[in-house]
């Protein structure tokens, strides 16, 4: 009978004939499968874990089968805030909790019975990772990829540290804790992705990536073409003058510069170093205030559309490049300083912003372009169409403005042509503690000295007090501090900051290729051979961060002649989320987590498994239900009883059974189809259609035919990646002595799927919850009981009554239950 002694069992076994470990012999047929790291960031790992590695693994033992050379790697993502924040919160230092959590979470994936290799396993908090996160900073510094400069940055005053841009929600607050995100300046590092803006956009469309994920990066790096137009300034009815006494002019960024002629007022970002040279004494005061307001507010918040529109005169005028008109400058921050020039030409009757903005100010709205149509349209009008009161250019169309307007304008150097990208460099320095150190020291003779990398890894003090206080904790030490400078001996400072985690996982996928390499981050030759990696699974969430990050460093190490391709993962699917029973997301302090541990010892690894393929669409996840846990159960136990018939029932000559042939291929057929497209829900239904047919065949008999127990055979074989340890078991129960997994994946006859019959859906109150193979001349009253029989019937019904039976006959039957 099946337990979890089951699983320890083959667990061992599979160890012992090291099921898991990749041939490098046989690199014409290997295939890199990749999970996502695990954060161990609290004690155990929980459902939603298990739905991130199982399913997959289900995926990489079928193509195991299908004769691929599986590499599984497995590893933790163990710097960072989510292991320091439960340091801080159980008093216990951030690297003897995050090791013990390893330890922990290793022996629960163990339980899984995963098709891990093992033998990669790393850990990101090891110095043996983070001196090459080290090296890479170093490489990239080197290379011009890294600089440090001041910069207004997001700081969240609950995580005591800054953020990315894309560590902000789109509502504003932190990540991690859900503070609202504020701004502060600081001298920081960053790295130069933007070097690569154009092309992260042009490589995306090629990558087999989910649409949605190519479009949210597509958005994020947000490439513009436009131009630049220059508008002198005055203060006072004086020219502007900057810092070296030069007469002082605004770059404006646009993509209308048709509308130019429209404009009736420039705005300035509150945050802009030039907004002090731009303001007048009397109204200093209150663009002062204003700019420490906007502070609060993080860049998403204020680029919302909902946002109430506010702002403040600066006293300034811009001057209008082409009629002279003198033109009110003002601070708001729907600008933002770091998008284009961080000053903006505000045409309000040709965009909504604008619009509203001048509406509340009570400022001038000029239309400048008419629909094309000659229909009148209400303002703002923002498409293309003709242009009206606009000098010479009246009568153009937007696009053939655009192209004379440009022109015009850097022929008398007063604007040119430019492309913008919404996309930011990339800043890595955070003030906490569990990170990697950065590599350099600051000396009063020597500047900013990269660390030799001999003197690497530069490793983290373990007497340091970690808790947040808004000052890097590693500045609190000062036998960490204090240091010589490597190029002229005098005394010197470490940085006190570590880096970003997703520089972590950035490039990991590379180092579990090379894993115990003590002389190089990884051997070329082999990364080369090895990635990309063929498919990766992960969560949605990582789109614009670690997907992106990934994508960057890749094409820098790529360019450095460490690698020789241009992407890190060529195929990618997200799993959904697995949420509480409330519809929540887990959380401990939400206390809606559920751990599978004891699930696991009562039911066993697999039908655990066989819950989460069956019970939820893997890229969709859904609320947590064990009520399906008995149905698997059942499942596998009426295979177990089908097993122990065939094995002691007398075998007869095989006959022909063009049914019997038939289903089989059928199920091969789709529940292969339907596995390699992560699909599993429906996967494990076609077994469970087969299963039915085959009892059914063998019900009344003492006997089974050669055939019948063949397809009993393939029937295990199907199983195996997504029942492992049981499979195996009814594996060797039928005598055999070999792996199960060392069997080909069963192929279909095309031959035997020739029938007149014909694939319906099943749906209760509309939703698909499973597919039969049915005679096309079926009765639907006989289609009615042959659904009641299947082991799901109930799970569907979900406790409701079915009140009404739809049968479109060759497309579906639709169960209405209330």
């Amino acid at each position: 009978m099946y337990s979890v002694e089951v699983d320890r069992k083959w667990q061992q076994k599979w160890a012992d004939m090291k099921l898991a470990a990749f041939n490098p012999k046989r690199l014409d047929k290997k295939l890199y499968v990749l999970e996502m790291f695990s954060y161990p960031s609290s004690a155990k790992l929980h459902v939603g874990h298990w739905f991130n590695y199982a399913p997959p693994d289900s995926w990489a033992r079928m193509q195991k089968m299908r004769g691929y050379e599986v590499f599984q790697p497995i590893g933790f993502d163990a710097f960072g805030l989510p292991a320091e924040n439960y340091a801080i919160k159980t008093g216990i230092h951030p690297e003897d909790s995050t090791l013990k959590n390893i330890d922990t979470m290793t022996k629960q994936l163990k339980t899984l019975g995963g098709m891990f290799n093992w033998d990669a396993l790393l850990a990101t908090c090891d110095p043996d990772y983070y001196r090459w996160n080290q090296w890479l900073f170093l490489q990239l510094y080197k290379h011009g990829l890294a600089y440090r400069k001041n910069a207004p940055v997001n700081w969240c005053p609950d995580c005591q540290t800054v953020l990315a841009n894309e560590q902000v929600m789109d509502d504003g607050t932190c990540e991690r804790c859900h503070t609202e995100v504020t701004k502060k300046s600081l001298t920081q590092w960053f790295f130069k992705i933007t070097a690569y803006a154009d092309e992260l956009l042009e490589k995306l469309p090629a990558l087999d990536w989910p649409e949605k994920t190519k479009k949210i990066q597509t958005n994020w790096i947000g490439r513009s073409e436009g131009a630049d137009a220059v508008f002198a300034v005055e203060l006072n009815g004086a020219p502007v003058l900057d810092e070296e006494k030069n007469p002082l002019a605004l770059s404006v960024f646009t993509t209308r510069i048709d509308t130019l002629y429209g404009v009736t007022y420039l705005v300035i970002a509150p945050e802009s170093p030039l907004l002090p040279l731009l303001t007048s004494e009397a109204q200093r005061a209150s663009v002062e205030a204003y700019a420490e307001k906007t502070k609060k507010a993080s860049e998403i918040a204020r680029l919302a559309a909902t946002r109430e529109k506010t702002g403040v005169f600066t006293g300034a005028y811009a001057i209008h490049p082409l009629t002279q008109e003198k033109l009110p400058l003002w601070t708001a921050d729907y600008v933002i300083a770091s998008y284009g020039t961080g000053v903006v030409m505000a045409v309000p009757a040709h965009d909504t912003r604008d619009f509203e903005f001048a509406h509340t100010m009570n400022l001038p709205i000029k239309p400048v372009i008419e629909p094309s149509s000659g229909v009148d349209e209400p303002l703002p009008f923002v498409e293309y169409g003709t242009l009206k009161d606009s000098g010479p250019y009246t009568g153009l169309s937007s696009e053939e403005a655009i192209a004379a307007l440009t022109r015009d304008l850097e022929a008398e150097g007063l604007g040119r042509k430019v492309v913008s990208y919404r996309l930011r460099d990339w800043l890595v320095s955070r003030q906490r503690y569990w990170g990697t150190p950065i590599p350099i020291v600051y000396c009063d003779h020597c500047g900013t000295v990269p660390l030799p990398e001999s003197a690497l890894p530069l490793t983290l003090p373990y007497d340091v007090a970690f808790s947040p206080d808004g000052v890097s904790p590693l500045a609190k030490s000062e036998t960490f501090m204090n240091t010589e400078c490597p190029v002229c001996g005098g005394p010197a400072r470490r940085d006190p900051d570590t880096l970003d985690t997703f520089v972590c996982s950035s490039w990991y996928q590379f180092r579990f290729v090379d894993s115990q390499n003590k002389e190089a981050p990884f051997d070329t030759a082999k990364v080369n051979a090895m990635c990309p990696v063929d498919m990766y699974v992960g969560g949605q969430e990582h789109a614009a961060m670690h997907l992106l990050y990934a994508r960057f460093i890749t094409k820098a190490l790529r360019d450095m002649k460490m690698l020789d391709f241009d992407e890190p993962f060529q195929a990618l699917v997200h799993q959904g989320m697995i949420l509480g029973s409330d519809g929540q997301k887990m959380s401990k302090s939400a206390g809606n987590t559920v751990s599978p541990d004891e699930l696991v010892s009562q039911y066993g690894g697999d039908i655990f498994r066989l819950h989460l393929l069956f019970s939820f669409a893997y890229t969709e996840g859904g609320n947590w239900t064990d009520d399906g846990l008995l149905a698997v159960s059942r499942f596998i136990s009426r295979i177990e009883t089908l097993v122990q018939k065939a094995v002691s029932s007398r075998k007869t000559a095989a006959v022909p059974d063009k049914d019997l042939a038939y289903r089989v291929n059928y199920t091969i057929l789709h529940a292969t189809e339907d596995a390699l497209k992560f699909q599993f829900n429906t996967t494990v239904a076609r077994l469970m259609e087969l299963l039915n047919h085959l009892q059914k065949a063998t019900a009344n008999s003492d006997s089974i035919t050669e055939n019948t127990y063949e397809a009993i055979l393939t029937l295990l074989v199907l199983l195996a990646p997504f029942a492992p340890h049981f499979a195996e078991e009814m594996w060797e129960v039928t005598g055999h002595t070999t792996s199960i997994f060392a069997e080909a994946w069963p192929v279909h006859d095309e031959k035997a799927l020739i029938r007149d019959e014909v694939e319906i859906a099943v749906q209760i109150n509309g939703q698909i919850k499973t597919r039969l193979m049915i005679p096309r001349d079926i009765e639907e009253a006989d289609l009615i009981e042959q659904i009641k029989e299947q082991d799901a019937y109930a799970n569907w019904l979900a406790g409701r009554q079915p009140v009404k039976w739809i049968f479109v006959r060759g497309r579906l039957l639709n169960i209405v239950a209330k």
